[in-house]
């Protein structure tokens, strides 16, 4: 060293920019983590609501409660002349009604396990979670892109000096 004073910004990882892009890798993994969600789990969701829309209409009483979006709900009905006790989907709603509440559900015919709450059926939670999933998605990647385009040309631009010759 010839004694001047030399200084070097460094980010949060020691490395010039590293925080920036450290930033930048965890907000690209949150946006791959909800398209890919988006992609392999409420798309196929909400189409396998959607696949009981035509099924059979019954009347169901809820027999355990607790976290029905996760899916751990279970009703009880008759399909056939028989009793059935069936999980609800994940992604169902209901999660704050009693046990013991009735509750009208939809079911196929050739396999009454396969049940959704009408509710679900007929209303567009699922469309409506997928699609926010995948924009929410697409958002922070969008921003990732953006953040990274105005840091390069930040980078690119040659340092001004003011009149005095000096860089600021």
């Amino acid at each position: 060293m010839d004694g001047s004073a030399h200084t070097r910004t460094t980010g949060t990882t020691g490395t010039a920019g590293g925080g920036f892009r450290s930033r930048a890798s965890v907000v690209t993994l949150l946006a791959l983590l909800l398209g890919a969600y988006a992609g392999m789990v409420a798309l196929p969701n909400a189409r396998h609501l959607r696949s009981l829309h035509d099924g059979v209409q019954a009347r169901a009483t809820l027999r355990t409660g607790g976290s029905c979006i996760l899916g751990r709900c279970e009703v009880e009905f008759e399909a056939g002349g028989r009793t059935v006790v069936a999980a609800l989907p994940a992604g169902s709603g209901g999660g704050k009604s009693p046990v013991g509440t009735r509750l009208t559900v939809r079911y196929r015919a050739d396999d009454p396990q396969v049940v959704a709450r009408q509710s679900d059926v007929d209303g567009g939670a699922a469309v409506v979670g997928t699609v926010a999933a995948a924009f929410s998605s697409l958002a922070l990647l969008t921003v990732v892109a953006l953040a990274t385009l105005s840091r390069a040309r930040q980078r690119a631009r040659p340092a001004r000096q003011d009149p005095a010759g000096t860089t600021p």
